[in-house]
């Protein structure tokens, strides 16, 4: 996903040093691979083992060269203690999980309600929906899904919970759609997708890190190197918009220096969003270290 755009503004080079926080399928860290070649190193980091073997076996071709980390990019001065060239976000769940419907993200596939990105975490999002009292809950789906209908689906998730648990994606699906009214079901897309993004977001605490992250990496860049951040709702994008800013201006004693490199978030052609219509909502900034950092 915005693949020639976060080329541009990594510009990959021989001998140079890469993280890619979220390597994924590692689409983008096979590209950084082959420009940077013959000597470059990539450092792919995924929380997510199922996606990290996807990586590993795509970028066998590049031996050493790509380090594979199981971590959560939350970590990135743990995991990485030298100075880099570039570094790489690409928030959001990724096709990965998406596609699997044992992974409990999607709406569309009837499966058990789990949504963790890493599957060794203690809280799945079938443990939200049964256990938080409906204020809370409808307040994870207002914040994390923008849904103006958290309060009416929060009470009839508390409703059908007093019956049975709330176990699997399409139980909760038909909870939802019956709280919404038949006139906002026909507009807006699938009734469920802003609560089951609520529920992902809030199952991996996806938010929490995305801040300090983002100031690590520019700490561990070089001068001259570059951070980017590809997000793919408005919270996201928010942070990272702010953030960014902060780091530009100066505002905050204690911040490290940037300089931005997108005034608006670079956003994919119609060509792109015609071959991959996920790429639609996806949001691209960047930022430079300036020299003397």
């Amino acid at each position: 996903m915005l693949l020639a755009e976060v080329i541009e503004f990594l510009r990959p080079r021989p001998g140079g040093v890469y993280v890619d926080c979220t390597v994924g399928a590692g689409g983008h860290a096979a590209e950084i691979l082959r420009l940077s070649s013959p000597d470059g190193v990539v450092t792919g980091i995924d929380r997510d083992p199922a996606a990290l073997r996807v990586a590993e076996e795509r970028l066998r071709e590049f031996g050493p060269r790509f380090r594979p980390v199981r971590s959560n990019f939350g970590r990135l001065r743990e995991i990485v203690d030298a100075a880099v060239d570039g570094v790489l976000f690409d928030f959001g769940v990724s096709s990965i999980q998406l596609d699997d419907p044992e992974r409990g993200f999607s709406y569309s596939a009837d499966s058990f309600l789990d949504m963790r990105m890493d599957p060794d975490d203690p809280i799945t999002a079938a443990d939200l929906v049964n256990s938080l009292e409906v204020r809370e809950l409808a307040k994870i789906i207002r914040r994390y899904g923008e849904e103006p209908w958290a309060d009416r689906i929060a009470r009839f998730i508390g409703e059908e919970r007093k019956v049975k648990p709330i176990r699997t994606t399409t139980q909760l699906v038909n909870v939802i759609k019956a709280a919404v009214p038949a006139a906002a079901r026909r507009r807006g897309g699938h009734p469920a997708r802003r609560t089951f993004q609520a529920l992902r977001i809030a199952t991996n605490r996806e938010l929490d890190v995305i801040g300090g992250a983002l100031l690590d990496a520019v700490r561990i860049t070089r001068p001259g190197g570059r951070v980017c951040a590809i997000s793919f709702h408005s919270l996201e994008d928010r942070i990272v918009k702010r953030t960014f800013a902060a780091m530009a201006a100066g505002s905050e004693s204690g911040l490290p220096a940037a300089r931005l490199l997108t005034k608006k978030p670079v956003r994919p052609s119609a060509a792109e969003v015609r071959r991959n219509p996920r790429s639609r909502s996806a949001r691209l900034r960047a930022v430079e270290v300036p020299d003397g950092f």
